[in-house]
Order: structure tokens, then C-alpha cells, then sequence
């Protein structure tokens, strides 16, 4: 039997950056120096998916039950997110990248949200790469928010209440406007999705990994590429029906 092509490369990646606050306990480190630590591997990711043609990138930044962590260390993150976007914008604006924050953005203080809002503007024409940043993201909520948003366009008059099927309600989510989410990476050994993109993750490939995000590099990212490359992905069909 010939070997099955390692070449595939998936259109969209998602990751859950997971670990960081472990990494920094391994160094008797505070959980934000972990955080900080976490920064380099986003940018190996970024840098990957360029090289390699992956067109969207969304990585599970904060989620909407990291509110419930420590004070000092939301506090923390949200300095991170300030300063992240400041130092990064410019060079992956320079690099194509079109970032995009999606999630709640509602629940942020008015500083951080401008500066989130002025990022996508100033990088929305741009192609190479979509990189989506989740923060106050939840898969239900996405879904939920979607049921609103339709039950709001049939309260318009747009179509009728029977007229809602999958791909229209697909339309309503946060990422519709992608390619379908093909890999699903969570890194630092943990085997669950924890609530991070529900409605896209239904037909993506899952790939765990017991690295720590800190020390997610190329080789960590080409394993789990090539991984994904010789997996066959049926649909619901037979093998037979996928090779023949």
C-alpha cells in the first residue's frame, strides 16, 4: 500500500495555548512570568503559518471562565494584552497578517478595547494570514450569541423562524467568514476542548501534545502538521469511498 502524502497543510489551525502557568512553577516562577514566557511560541506559530500557507490561525488567548483566576494575574493579562498589541501590530501588519480579536470584547476596559479595535482596522485589508485572537471567547456563548443574532433577523423580517438551518446559522458565529476549522492543537497535556470553538470543531482533526505552550517551537508545530497529514479525513464516509 503507498504511503499516504505528508504534504497536506491544513487551511485553518487552532491552538489552546496551554502550560504557562506550569512552565513558570517548574522555574519557582510567578504564573505571569509563564505568560510572558508564552509570547515567543505565539510568535513561532504566526511565523509557521506564514511559511507554510496556513491561511487562519486562532489561538484561545482568554477564555470567558478565565475571569474566575486570581486577580493579580487577569490584572496581568490584561498589561500583557496592552503591551503585546503595541510591540506586535506593526510587524504583523508588515507581514500581512490581519489580526482579529473575537469574543465578548464587551467586558474589557475602554483602553484595552480601543487599542484591540484599532489593531483590526489598521490590519484589515491585509491577506497572508488571518490570526484570530479569542479573549472572553466561549464556545457556548459563540453559539448562543449566533441564536440571537438570527432570532434578531427574523424579528426583522429577514426570513422565517423555519428558514434557520445549520449553514445560516453558521453565518451568525464569529469565524464564519474563514475556512473550516481543519486541526485543533492543545498543547500541555491536557485531552479536553474546553469550550473553545464548539460549533467549528465538529469535523476538525484533534492533536494533543504534553509540551508546554512556552516550549512550543517549529518541530512541535511541523509534528503535529504531519500528523494531521496522514490522517484520512472520511466525513462521514467510508475509506473505500474517500480513495477510490
Amino acid at each position: 500500500m503507498a504511503a499516504k502524502p505528508v504534504d497536506r497543510v491544513p487551511r485553518h489551525l487552532a491552538i489552546v495555548m496551554d502550560g504557562n502557568g506550569r512552565w513558570a512553577k517548574q522555574r519557582l516562577r510567578p504564573r505571569t512570568f509563564g505568560h510572558h514566557a508564552g509570547q515567543k511560541a505565539v510568535k513561532e506559530a504566526v511565523e509557521f503559518c506564514l511559511r507554510r500557507g496556513i491561511a487562519s490561525l486562532t489561538l484561545f488567548a482568554f477564555s470567558s471562565e478565565n475571569w474566575r483566576r486570581p486577580a493579580t494575574e487577569v490584572s496581568a493579562l490584561m498589561e500583557l494584552f496592552l503591551k503585546a498589541i503595541d510591540k506586535e501590530v506593526d510587524e504583523l501588519h508588515g507581514n500581512g497578517v490581519r489580526v482579529r480579536f473575537v469574543g465578548d470584547l464587551a467586558a474589557f476596559a475602554p483602553e484595552l478595547r480601543a487599542r484591540m479595535l484599532g489593531a483590526m482596522e489598521r490590519t484589515a485589508g491585509n491577506t497572508a494570514l488571518n490570526l484570530n485572537v479569542a479573549v472572553n471567547y466561549g464556545g457556548r456563548w459563540d453559539i448562543a450569541n449566533a441564536a440571537r443574532l438570527a432570532a434578531e433577523a427574523v424579528g426583522r423580517g429577514e426570513y422565517r423562524a423555519d428558514e434557520i438551518d445549520e449553514e445560516r446559522l453558521h453565518g451568525y458565529t464569529c469565524l464564519a467568514d474563514q475556512p473550516p476549522l481543519d486541526l485543533f492543537i492543545r498543547t500541555g497535556g491536557e485531552r479536553r476542548v474546553s469550550n473553545f470553538l464548539l460549533w467549528q470543531i465538529a469535523y476538525a482533526e484533534l492533536y494533543f501534545t504534553d509540551t508546554l505552550w512556552p516550549d512550543v517551537d517549529q518541530a512541535c508545530l511541523t509534528e503535529a502538521i504531519d500528523d494531521y497529514a496522514r490522517r484520512e479525513r472520511r466525513y462521514g464516509r467510508t475509506g473505500e469511498q474517500v480513495t477510490g
